[in-house]
């Protein structure tokens, strides 16, 4: 029997997404259960990447893999520097499932970190990679998908948000159809 995620994916509009994380100070075996439980988490959803405040833990540290056969890997306390170009890419995120819009990011960038063993990481990344890495580095920084968005789209996108939060199909974003449907019992009874 596959092991079930003991997380569950924290969604838009947690305030615990929005808040910049604390640096891992000490690698215990609290941390490597928490990187083991975060992939395992990723794989269910399924997902390339997970940070921790997608979980509600307040570490600075993702788990990411890309598929590539390298299996998953997990990066404490990351730093992004040097990025170079830009590349357009149809982004989404295990925060705002079902949703993904094209956004433009640098194409380049040279990630450090350390991994569970104590050791110095330092991986130049292009395309697909440096797209998880910045979009990992967003989540720890409290920044979401949502504000990599152009005006017109973070419009779009919080219309449908909302229109979720309500419990209201995306295709009915004020719920007049919903009300005025004669197969369903109005939601605003008494009204």
């Amino acid at each position: 029997m596959a092991p079930m995620s003991r997380y569950s994916i924290r969604l838009y509009g947690d305030p615990v997404l929005r808040q910049r994380t604390a640096d891992v100070e000490d690698i215990d075996g609290t941390i490597k259960q928490l990187a083991d439980d975060m992939v395992q988490t990723m794989y269910d959803a399924p997902g390339v990447g997970l940070a921790a405040p997608q979980v509600g833990v307040q570490k600075r540290m993702f788990v990411y893999d890309t598929g590539d056969g390298s299996g998953p890997v997990t990066i404490l306390n990351p730093v992004l520097a040097g990025a170079r170009g830009e590349w357009t890419y149809d982004e989404g995120c295990l925060s705002i499932p079902g949703l993904s819009w094209p956004i433009v990011r640098p194409k380049e960038v040279h990630l450090t970190g350390i991994d569970l063993d104590g050791n110095e990481i330092s991986v130049e990344a292009d395309e697909f990679l440096a797209r998880v890495f910045q979009h990992e580095v967003d989540h720890l920084d409290g920044v979401l998908l949502v504000e990599r968005l152009d005006e017109d789209q973070r419009k779009e996108a919080k219309r449908i948000l909302r229109t979720r939060a309500l419990g209201l199909p995306d295709a009915d974003p004020d719920g007049l159809s919903t009300l005025a449907s004669d197969d369903r019992p109005a939601r605003h009874s008494g009204l």
